[in-house]
């Protein structure tokens, strides 16, 4: 018994810590963020706006399309001037990205 409980730990542990290495700033029970990812040219006006996006339940099962060329088709884009992301999540039980592109 004691060695399923050591295991436990040091299993909890592991997870726990790992959480903390993150690019994006976490909240314990809720994040909701907005995130740059790349701007090419920020002199001019972006007129049209696209998004794709994707989810992900548990950390266990993920679907969807968070590609660029996505959102780019989505937004009826073809020259991209910045890129932004979206990350929300409640508890890290369901999990929602967002790729929003900005362009001509």
């Amino acid at each position: 018994m004691e060695k399923i409980i050591r295991a436990l730990f040091v299993s909890m542990t592991a997870l726990t810590l790992g959480a903390c290495v993150s690019t994006v700033p976490l909240g314990v029970v809720i994040t909701d963020v907005e995130l740059p990812v790349a701007v090419t040219d920020e002199s001019t006006s972006s007129p049209k706006t696209g998004e794709a996006s994707c989810v992900s339940y548990v950390m266990v099962y993920a679907k969807g399309d968070c590609s660029i060329e996505t959102a780019k088709n989505n937004g009826g884009i073809t020259e991209v001037t910045s890129v932004d992301w979206h990350y929300d999540t409640i508890l890290g039980i369901i999990n929602n990205y967002k790729v929003i592109v900005h362009g001509k």
